[in-house]
């Protein structure tokens, strides 16, 4: 599986976070150098709250977009490790998180595919 941006790849190794568990460790005590993926979540709903993160053991700075109903950028931001919390600007129901930099030139309104 491939993550696009229009014509653009932005990661050829996509993960996906499907089950609750998954979503709630995300990239908690993984290791930077085995990360070399992009971590794609899908909320049950479009939310602020529901799709804010923590980076409570995450060792790492991550860049993170997050995506509307129709898989359109909402916010983009790149989190420090150890942040306790971060809300999007707007709603969203998809978020990716990917290594520092795979974000470059993405912008706000722009759809991401995989």
């Amino acid at each position: 599986m491939v993550l696009k941006a229009e014509k653009k790849i932005i990661m050829r190794n996509v993960k996906f976070a499907k089950t609750t568990l998954e979503r709630t460790k995300g990239l908690m005590f993984e290791e930077k150098k085995n990360f070399n993926y992009a971590l794609i979540f899908e909320f049950p709903i479009e939310s602020k709250i529901g799709t804010s993160l923590h980076m409570l053991f995450v060792f790492f700075p991550i860049d993170v977009l997050f995506l509307d109903k129709n898989q359109k950028v909402v916010d983009k931001v790149t989190l420090q490790p150890f942040i306790p919390n971060y809300t999007p600007k707007k709603a969203a129901k998809y978020v990716i998180e990917l290594p520092v930099g795979k974000t470059k030139g993405i912008k706000i309104g722009q759809k991401i595919n995989w």
